[in-house]
Order: C-alpha cells, then structure tokens, then sequence
C-alpha cells in the first residue's frame, strides 16, 4: 500500500488503516430498523460469539461509541454495586478500569506490576486467598500502553479455581490473540470495531457469558451503558435502543469477511506477527532499542525507546515521518522516554519496511547518531 503525506498509513493501535472494501462500505444509508440492518447486527453479533468460542454460552451486546464505552458499560452492569474488583494492573488501560470504578462508586483493589512485567498468575492467586470480598478480576489481554502481552489464560485459571468472575479487556487482542472461551473461562471480553478487526471506530462490544448477564439485572449505574437492557432489547426486537452507527456496523461487517477470507485469528495473528518481526529486526538494525523483552512483546504494538541523542526530538520525529507518509504514536509509559509503531491494519511486511526505511532517512536527517536510550 503506498505511504503518502495527505494518506498516511497508520502505524497505530487504532484508529488503524483499513481496507478499501471496509471504507467502501460506509458509502450507503442504512435505516436502522429496516429488516436488512436487522439481519446485518445479528450477523455480526453472531460472528464475534464465534470468533470468542462462546457459541451456546454466550451472547454478543454491542454498544455506541468507543472500546471505554464497552470497558465501562461491562464494569458497570457485571459487577454488583456489593461487590468488589481486582484490578491487574502494568499500564494505563488497566489503571483506567480502575478509575472507571472509582467514578462508578464500586469498591476494589489493585494488583500492579511494573510496565514490562506481566502480572503474576501465582501472585493473583494470592491476592484473591487473601482478599474474600473481591467477587471480580479484571485484567487486560494486551496493554497497549506498551504493547505487552499479559497471561490471560493462567490468570483465567487462578480466577475460576478461586471461584471469582473475570472480566477482559481484549481491545488490541481481539481477532489476533486467541481468547477461547471453551477453554479459558470468562464471563466478558470487551473489545472495538476499530482494532484487530479493522472496522472504523464508533461500536464496541461486549462477549458476555449469557447466565452472567441474566443475573445482572437491575446492576448497572447509567441507562445507555446498561448492557442487560441492551441485550434484552436486541433479544425482543432485533434492534438498538437508541440510534446506531448504521454505516459503521456495516463497514464492520464488511471488515469481518475480510477476516474469515484472511483465515480468522490464525491469518490475522500471522501477518501481524510477520509486521512486529520485520518492524522489529529493522528498528533495531538502525540501533533503535525496544522497551519489552521478545518473550513478552504481543504483535500489536512495540514500543521503542527514545534515542540517548540530544538532537533527537519526538515532534520533529514525528512530523518527518508523516511527512513520507506514517503516522506513529508517542510513547504513553510512565517510566521511560519512548515511541511507540504499531503492526496493526490493513498494512504487510512490505508497508513496515517501508516505515523503517522512513525512520532511517528522518534519523539522519535530524543528525541522531545515538539512537540507543540513555544509559
């Protein structure tokens, strides 16, 4: 795909670049309860039940707006006013669930690790023995503050062996990272259009063990983020409660054929891995460092160290590369000056080396000989 100044491709963790049929998609007027978009939403919300393994156990709920919407509407309506939350916590998505409930009056704790360092299934473990009133774990798949990839599965298993309900923030591993619900119990993963699946933003979702949400009736604090009133809605008629985002369902739907064409997770996950390993190998050809070690680093977004060099500055970065056509991300960490590209979107190997051959020019451009971090 070629990079261009007015069209950069975007080395995001989204909003992302995505495929021309996708955006082609959005060139229709959909009335939103006409039988057409009806048949439309239910494909897709059986399409994400599929993809999450959950067929017969549970049930798709989309809701307007961003992935915090759905992060939100999940906290909101799956944990009881009573109860309590275990927040894992190694960067800012997982500090944000617990300032969701700081906002919606649930109690809670933390369980924080450094940002390169996954939570500890063990130490959950402990934390949930030590702690009888946490009635939910909320951990997320891939934190995209630096793009680690976090042990869903083993913290699935510590979670239901203790008897406790876990709640997954899959928005930049759902499609990519395989989150199985026949064998990693979960009563939710939240995840957004405009992620791994390459939609365009605007809906996010929710996959919810269906006898979950039954029982959560009456829970939520906030009449559109209440996903039980959304579902039984959908359920009774087909429909929305309150106006969809017509066109971006369909440039959804639309963006999911592309995903069962490409071979479902096993084909996206390979060519996003395929980018991460071609972005990786020829950043660090240019002597550039990555802030994660390989053994945890997810094919989603890596995040670089900024170079030791006094002549390196990020805006000017940034702007050279926009300028040859790719838009990148500012580091978001706490501990260490740093960038971050993604390998997401409708983008190949070819386009990443294409990105790394732009950072090669800017570097040299800019004078930046040390493009190591400070020691």
């Amino acid at each position: 795909m070629p990079a261009s100044a007015d069209r950069p491709l975007l080395l995001t963790p989204g909003p992302l670049t995505t495929a021309p049929a996708t955006r082609q998609a959005l060139d229709r007027d959909w009335g939103s309860r006409d039988p057409a978009f009806i048949a439309l939403n239910a494909q897709m919300r059986n399409r994400l039940v599929s993809i999450a393994g959950g067929e017969g156990t549970h049930v798709c709920v989309p809701i307007q707006g961003s992935g915090t919407f759905a992060v939100e509407a999940a906290i909101g309506t799956l944990v009881p006013r009573q109860g309590k939350a275990l927040v894992l916590v190694n960067g800012a998505y997982g500090r944000r669930m617990a300032r969701i409930l700081e906002y919606l009056g649930r109690d809670y704790a933390t369980y924080e690790t450094a940002e390169d360092a996954p939570p500890d299934p063990e130490g959950v473990d402990a934390a949930l023995a030590a702690d009888a009133a946490a009635t939910h774990v909320l951990a997320v798949h891939c934190e995209t503050t630096s793009g680690i990839l976090n042990p869903i599965d083993a913290i699935a298993e510590v979670t239901a062996a203790r008897g406790r309900r876990l709640l997954v923030d899959a928005m930049s591993a759902f499609g990519a990272l395989r989150l199985d619900a026949r064998r990693t119990p979960f009563d939710a993963v939240m995840a957004s259009a405009n992620k791994c699946l390459e939609g365009v933003p605007g809906m996010a979702f929710v996959v919810v063990r269906r006898d979950a949400l039954e029982a959560a009736a009456g829970n939520a604090h906030s009449l559109s983020l209440d996903l039980h009133d959304q579902w039984t809605a959908m359920e009774g008629n087909g429909q929305w409660r309150f106006t969809p985002p017509t066109q971006v369902l369909a440039a959804f739907n639309r963006a999911l054929d592309l995903f069962a064409d490409e071979g479902g997770i096993t084909g996206r996950h390979d060519r996003y891995a395929e980018n991460c390993r071609v972005l990786i190998d020829g950043m660090r050809a240019l002597g550039f460092e990555t802030f994660l070690g390989d053994d945890v680093q997810a094919p989603i977004i890596v995040t670089f160290h900024a170079p030791a060099d006094p002549r390196y500055a990020f805006d000017a970065f940034y702007d050279g590369l926009r300028r040859r056509g790719y838009a990148i991300y500012p580091g978001k960490l706490t501990a260490a000056d740093t960038f971050r590209m993604g390998c997401i979107g409708h983008l190949d190997a070819d386009d990443m080396r294409g990105a790394v051959a732009a950072v090669a020019e800017v570097v040299e451009d800019m004078g930046v000989t040390r493009r190591g971090r400070a020691t």
